[in-house]
Parts: C-alpha cells; structure tokens; sequence
C-alpha cells in the first residue's frame, strides 16, 4: 500500500511516465490510476486504484484491500479493470529476488518489486546487513527514453528509502 502512494508521488512529479502509447501517439494522462496486480485461482488480474495522488494513505489501504479481496473472489466490476496508467506487480509475496514484468497496454510502464530480504549493504562508511527490496522497471522506449525512466525509478528509490517524503503533501 506504501509503495501505491509512493508511486502516486514519483508519477506526479515525473508526469512522462503516466501515460498511454495509443498508435503513434503518447498521452500524458493528468489523473493517477495504478493497477495492481493480483494473482487469483483463475490467473492475473489487475484492478485499478484510481486518482491515487488524491488519497492518503488510509484510503489506499482500504481501497487496495477491497480490490485484491473482490478480485481473488472474482466479484471485480469491468469498471474496476479499466483505465490504468501504470501498474505495480510485487513478486515478494512468492519469496522472489526480482522480475521483469510485461506492460500492461496502453499504459507505458510497469514497476516490479522483489521480496523484502537482508542482504549485506554499506551503511554509513560501514558494511552491514540491511533490509533491501529490489525494484525492476519495465518501460516501453516507444514513449520513454533510457534515461527519463532511470531518473523516474531513481526517485521512487529515495522515496522507498524514505517513505515520509511521500506522505507530505
């Protein structure tokens, strides 16, 4: 739930990678929709929370929830499946180092999320063992460059890394 509004805060502040590749052309979409994908007994699905950027973090909980319960009991309305922007697919729960999502179309991007796991780091001139997350960005280079991506990927990173960044409004 975290990690919505965490992507809510990079995707408004780098709006490029809210969007839509249509044919030809890109559409820069204003609202924040992001999909989540769940897996259910009958394969993937992906509801939409809509207008993340609007919510706190209590209502994406609450609304995320209502989501993944309806979808696994496959009571998902066709309005609850349409109009994502992006998507977050978290293989941490299936003890997953990292992954390579596909995108969802027409959205341009998706963001895969790896198991929570200690794993030795450097930590203030020290090395130590810290909780580290892997995060894998799948873009299509159609509607995003390289580097625009990294910066995004690198943004969400920092706000992972400090999660109080994007609860502030």
């Amino acid at each position: 739930d975290l990690l919505l509004v965490i992507l809510a805060k990079a995707l408004g502040e780098y709006p490029y990678m809210n969007a839509h590749l249509v044919g030809e052309e890109i559409r820069f979409l204003g609202e924040i929709n992001v999909g989540l994908a769940v897996d259910t007994e009958r394969g993937l699905v992906v509801p939409v929370l809509k207008g993340v950027e609007n919510k706190m973090l209590a209502d994406v909980v609450r609304i995320s929830h209502d989501l993944v319960q309806r979808a696994r009991r496959g009571k998902l309305l066709p309005d609850d499946l349409s109009g994502g922007t992006f998507t977050l697919s978290n293989m941490g729960a299936f003890d997953v180092e990292a992954s390579t999502p596909i995108i969802n179309p027409p959205e341009c991007a998706v963001l895969g999320v790896g198991r929570i796991a200690l794993r030795p780091a450097a930590f203030e001139g020290e090395l130590c063992l810290r909780q580290t997350v892997t995060l894998s960005l799948t873009y299509d280079h159609r509607a995003i460059d390289g580097a625009p991506a990294a910066r995004f990927l690198e943004r969400v990173k920092h706000l992972v890394e400090q999660p109080h960044l994007a609860l502030v409004r």
